[in-house]
C-alpha cells in the first residue's frame, strides 16, 4: 500500500525550496536508500532545527569506536518502543535488522527486550537505557558501576545514555508531529 497519508502535521517543504546543505543531504540519503525518510521532510521544516538534530544524531550514531552499529539502534528501538514512538520503532527497526542481519531482532527488542536473543550484556545495556529514559532522577554510580562489571567502558556508558536522551527527545518530536513511517522500511531486513 503506497504512503497516501501526510508526512506530519507540519508542513513538507519542497526539495527544490529547501537550503540547499539539507537538499544535498536528502538527496544522498535518496540515493543510497532508494526512498527519503521521512524524518529528513520533518524537519526540513525548520532547517537550523535539522542541521543540529543530524549532527548530534550522526555523532552518537556512527561511532566507530565503542557500541557496536547494531547495539545502538538495539537501544533506539527499545527507548522508541518505551515511549510508543511508531516512526523510530519502524524506521530503526529496520536499521536494525539490517545491522544486526537479523530479521526477528527488531521485533522482539520492540516487543520485550528481556525475552529477546540477545546477549545478557546487552540486556543489560537496554535495561539501563530505559532507567534513564523514565527515571533519569534515580541513575546512580552503582549502575556505571554494574555496567563496567560487564565490560562497558566509561565512553560507552556515556554513549548508552545519550541514545537513551537523543531518542528520547526525538521520540517525542515524532509524535508530536505525527511522523508517519514510511512503507519501505516495512520490508527492509526481513529477506
Amino acid at each position: 500500500m503506497p504512503d497516501s497519508a501526510p508526512v506530519s502535521r507540519y508542513p513538507v517543504p519542497r526539495l527544490e525550496e529547501m537550503p540547499e546543505d539539507i537538499r544535498a543531504r536528502i538527496l544522498k540519503v535518496q540515493e543510497k536508500s532508494g526512498f527519503i525518510p521521512n524524518v529528513f521532510l520533518m524537519l526540513a521544516y525548520r532547517p537550523e532545527e535539522f542541521r543540529a538534530f543530524m549532527a548530534y544524531h550522526d555523532t552518537l550514531m556512527d561511532k566507530p569506536e565503542g557500541l557496536t552499529k547494531a547495539e545502538r539502534e538495539m537501544i533506539v528501538v527499545a527507548v522508541s518502543s518505551l515511549n510508543q514512538c511508531q516512526y523510530c520503532v519502524i524506521a530503526h527497526g529496520a536499521i536494525l535488522r539490517i545491522r544486526a542481519r537479523n530479521p526477528l531482532i527488531a521485533d522482539q527488542i520492540a516487543a520485550n527486550f528481556r525475552k529477546a536473543d540477545i546477549t545478557p550484556k546487552q540486556k543489560a545495556m537496554l535495561e539501563f537505557a530505559l532507567k534513564v529514559t523514565q527515571r533519569a532522577n534515580e541513575v546512580e554510580e552503582a549502575d556505571s558501576e554494574a555496567l563496567r562489571a560487564l565490560g562497558f567502558s566509561a565512553d560507552e556508558i556515556w554513549d548508552i545514555a545519550a541514545i537513551a536522551a537523543f531518542f528520547g527527545m526525538s521520540n517525542r518530536l515524532a509524535n508530536f508531529t505525527s511522523l508517519r513511517p514510511n512503507d519501505e522500511f516495512y520490508g527492509m531486513g526481513r529477506g
